[in-house]
């Protein structure tokens, strides 16, 4: 029987304004089976031109550089309908830059201290659909919803129409979980699985998961750091 053909490399796109942080991060990634660094930017508005030429499965983005920064960049990207993965990694620690990348569309946040074992997990994990935080980023996201009290109006409403499955796909995605470990969780298929994040959206009036799941930690559903323990837990091993 002729074996399955192997799964195209994650293409990625490096975004950083400093030339040494991106050879490092190209050779160390380049020795990776499963990863394909296809480019690098040296700003923002680089890396959405390149972004759009390139189609990269997930761009490594910085958020300090010249220029356009990182979340003015993540804003054109979802502007222009990129549909790349955004990982924000960066040395900027002040937690206040956390939520505004987050609802900008990034897909996760981590610090550039971060072991590079859990680099290549949380590169795999947010291309694979999950929404990943560093501890620190994850707990200021949940201090952010926390301060900013339960959302009222249209909000509320369409939390309230949402039916008791499409709560507990909601609270999966709050965790970071892919479509088909939701559909391993529930004992239903991915298919089924899709329709109900299909519909959350359109209720919650977000566009996309990760909207979804800073709509669930503003509301107290679920957790969004788990992702972040994943990777910590690689990092450890």
């Amino acid at each position: 029987m002729t074996p399955p053909p192997a799964a195209p490399p994650i293409r990625v796109l490096i975004a950083d304004d400093h030339p040494v942080v991106r050879q490092g991060l190209r050779t160390f990634l380049g020795i990776q089976d499963d990863i394909e660094v296809v480019g690098e930017a040296e700003d923002g508005t680089s890396a959405v031109t390149l972004a759009e030429s390139l189609e990269p499965d997930i761009v490594l983005m910085d958020l300090k550089m010249p220029g356009a920064d990182g979340v003015t960049a993540l804003a054109e990207l979802r502007a222009r309908g990129v549909g790349a993965r955004v990982l924000i990694l960066t040395s900027v620690t002040e937690r206040g830059h956390v939520l505004p990348a987050v609802q900008a569309g990034a897909a996760g946040y981590l610090y550039k201290d971060v072991d590079p074992r859990a680099l290549v997990q949380a590169i795999r994990a947010v291309h694979d659909g999950h929404v990943l935080f560093a501890p620190d980023a994850a707990e200021a996201m949940l201090r952010a919803g926390s301060a900013g009290g339960p959302e009222r109006g249209p909000a509320d409403r369409g939390l309230a129409a949402l039916t008791e499955r499409e709560r507990e796909v909601l609270v999966h995605i709050a965790r970071g979980r892919s479509n088909r470990e939701i559909a391993r969780a529930l004992v239903v298929s991915e298919k089924t699985v899709k329709t109900h994040v299909s519909n959350l959206l359109m209720k919650l009036g977000v566009q996309d998961r990760t909207q979804a799941a800073l709509y669930a930690v503003r509301h107290g559903i679920g957790r969004v750091d788990d992702g972040a323990d994943r990777a910590g837990e690689a990092a450890r091993e």
